[in-house]
This record gives C-alpha cells, sequence and structure tokens, in this order.
C-alpha cells in the first residue's frame, strides 16, 4: 500500500474532524455519528483509523485527569 497522497490525506482529516465534532456534541454517542464514522473509515487508512481512536481516547483521557486532577490509590491492591 502506498502512502496518501495530500488530496486523500486532507480527506481522511476531514473525515476525522467531522466524526469527532459529531461525537463531542452528542456526549460520544456512536449511534447517531455511525454516517461519520463510516466516512471516516472510508477515507483513512486502517492503521491511521485506528491510531486516531487511540488518540481522542487519550486527548478525552487527558482532559478529564486536567479538569478533575489525578488522585492516586492510597494503597496498592494486594495480590
Amino acid at each position: 500500500m502506498s502512502a496518501p497522497n495530500s488530496k486523500q490525506r486532507k480527506a481522511c482529516w476531514g473525515a476525522r474532524d467531522e466524526l469527532w465534532k459529531c461525537l463531542d456534541l452528542n456526549q460520544d454517542n456512536a449511534t447517531t455519528c455511525e454516517n461519520y464514522r463510516k466516512e471516516f473509515e472510508a477515507n483513512c487508512p486502517a492503521q491511521w483509523v485506528k491510531y486516531f481512536n487511540k488518540r481522542r481516547d487519550f486527548l478525552k483521557y487527558k482532559e478529564k485527569i486536567e479538569k478533575d486532577g489525578f488522585e492516586p490509590a492510597k494503597e496498592a491492591p494486594k495480590l
């Protein structure tokens, strides 16, 4: 598989941005944004889809930690 050209990259990024916008507006309701997800998956290489999905999860987690703060466990669980 060859690397996506400039036009393909822009289409992928645009589809990703539209999906993320839909998810943000709909409290991450995947059903509501299914058409955007299909478009995203159709316009992006599978490896990019996997990367962007992980990236979104990380960014949401980071945002939560920055907003709510990090509370370490008081004691490590006993095994």
